[in-house]
Formats: C-alpha cells, sequence, structure tokens
C-alpha cells in the first residue's frame, strides 16, 4: 500500500504540492485571515455605556464615530502623512547607500555593510526608541551638536517621531534596494555610459525603472510598519498621537475593544489601497 500510494503521488504532482502545503496553508487560514475577520466581526458590536460590557449586536455606531468625528479624521491624516514622509526620507536615504553596496564596493565590503545595516535589527526596539529620546531632549546630544550653529533640538513632537520612525525602518528600506540593485548587470550601466548618456540620464532612465520594484518592496515595509505604530510616538510623540496609539488606549484604559477594532482597520485599508496602486503599476510582478 504503501508503495502504491508513492507510486500514485508520482503520478499526481499537484496533489503531491497541494498535500504539502495544506497544513501551512490551514495554519495561516486559522492565525491570520481568521484573526482579520474576528477583527472585522468585533468592529460592528458595542459597548454598554452603563455595565462597560461588550454588547454582541451588530451597529454601524463605532464607524459613524470614527467618520464623523474631527479628532480621529485628523489622526487618521496625521499618521498616513507621516508614513508617507517617513517613507520617503527612507528612500531618500537608503538608495544611495544601497548602490554604493551594491556597484561600488568590493565583495568584502559588502559584507562588511551589510552586516553593518543589519546590527541595528539586532537590537531591542525599545533601546533605540529611548536612545532617540535621550538625544532629543532639551539637553541632549543633538542640542550639544547644534548650538554652535545657533540651532536647539527638535524636541518632542511630530519631527521627532518621523526622525525616529525613519530611523528604525531604514535597514527595511535598504536591504531591499540591496537586493534589487546587486542584480542589476553592470553591463547595463557600461551601455548607457557607451551611448552618451551621463550618469544624471543612466540613473534615470536605466537605474530607477529597473530597481524601482526594490522600492516598492521597501516602501511596504516602511509604509506598514509606521501606520501600525503606537510605542515611537508615546516615547518621542509629545502629545502627537497616530491611530496605533488610539487602539492601544481603547484596548486598555477605555476598554472599549468593538472601537480598537473599527480603528485597527484602518490601517489595513489604507494597506490594501496601496497593495492595489502600487500592483496596477505592474512594479510587484518583477519582485
Amino acid at each position: 500500500m504503501r508503495r502504491a500510494a508513492a507510486a500514485y503521488l508520482y503520478r499526481k504532482p499537484n496533489l503531491r504540492l497541494g498535500m504539502l502545503l495544506s497544513a501551512p496553508l490551514l495554519w495561516l487560514g486559522l492565525a491570520y485571515l481568521g484573526a482579520l475577520a474576528a477583527l472585522f466581526i468585533t468592529a460592528f458590536w458595542t459597548v454598554d455605556t452603563f455595565t462597560g460590557q461588550v454588547q454582541v449586536s451588530w451597529s454601524l455606531d463605532n464607524f459613524a464615530t470614527l467618520v464623523t468625528d474631527s479628532v480621529y479624521r485628523t489622526i487618521t491624516l496625521r499618521t498616513l502623512g507621516i508614513a508617507v514622509l517617513v517613507t520617503l526620507i527612507d528612500a531618500v536615504i537608503a538608495f544611495p547607500m544601497a548602490f554604493c553596496m551594491a556597484k561600488l564596493a568590493s565583495p568584502a565590503a559588502q559584507r562588511v555593510l551589510v552586516i553593518a545595516v543589519m546590527t541595528p535589527l539586532w537590537a531591542s526596539y525599545l533601546v533605540k526608541a529611548y536612545a532617540w529620546r535621550s538625544m532629543l531632549s532639551g539637553n541632549g546630544f543633538l542640542h550639544w551638536l547644534l548650538s554652535p550653529l545657533g540651532l536647539d533640538s527638535p524636541g518632542y513632537g511630530l519631527t521627532a517621531t518621523i526622525i525616529t520612525l525613519a530611523y528604525l525602518w531604514l535597514p527595511y528600506m535598504i536591504l531591499p534596494i540591496y537586493a534589487g540593485l546587486e542584480r542589476l548587470p553592470d553591463s547595463l550601466l557600461a551601455a548607457s555610459g557607451d551611448l552618451g548618456a551621463k550618469p544624471a540620464r543612466t540613473f534615470t532612465s536605466v537605474v530607477l525603472p529597473l530597481a524601482f520594484p526594490a522600492v516598492v518592496a521597501g516602501s511596504i515595509f516602511t509604509f506598514s510598519l509606521t501606520l501600525g505604530d503606537y510605542i515611537a510616538v508615546t516615547i518621542v510623540g509629545g502629545t502627537s498621537q497616530m491611530l496605533g496609539n488610539v487602539v492601544y488606549s481603547n484596548i486598555g484604559a477605555a476598554n472599549n475593544l468593538p472601537f480598537a477594532a473599527t480603528v485597527a482597520l484602518v490601517p489595513v485599508v489604507i494597506m490594501l489601497v496601496y497593495l492595489a496602486a502600487v500592483r496596477r503599476t505592474g512594479a510587484l510582478d518583477n519582485l
């Protein structure tokens, strides 16, 4: 029977592949998609104002509050703006670094630079965030560095949040761009130069279009991680809030799980729209 089953599966590669992937896909469906489905369902529930207990009743009150209340609209736009700025800043910083790693550094230097980029990922998130809190304080390192120039540290607020998040997620932008540029043949750059293209024209016409899928891959990481962050803005954001803070506060002190689920759906919807827009450009097809 064992030999007959093996022979049958050998003749059915699709069935064999399906059996191999069934357990991981089942776990993915239960742990990930199931959690998203539970989140979506919970968003329609309400909380009794007198007892504070969750009422399993279908209602659009949470969505109405999220849309009509100007506070939540402001927080949503602020979170979206911070995510876009962090992504752009990381892309501008990461591209020349990744290009130097992939095309200018020697093989030995490439390994050293990749390790150097990955080293911050080994440190604790909280350690890095509190380090920036110390540097951004009124008498921190940035104050000491900028005071001779007549400038001062930005302190805590939106600027501090953008700086901290851009630092935290920078490796997630550098590594995909580096991987994309490493696959770029050097012969294309040489051919562009032989045809008379200047470095700027080579960059805009050859390097950037071919590396665009890698930039998109990095932006997915930085954009999504910023949308869901709530720790950095708590540490260095001052009085500013992001969507993650609203979710955290409604789960904790406010004890309003349905409204927290409603707010948590906003980053999910934004990411789905972003991925759909990116897919229309065809960038994901080349990843």
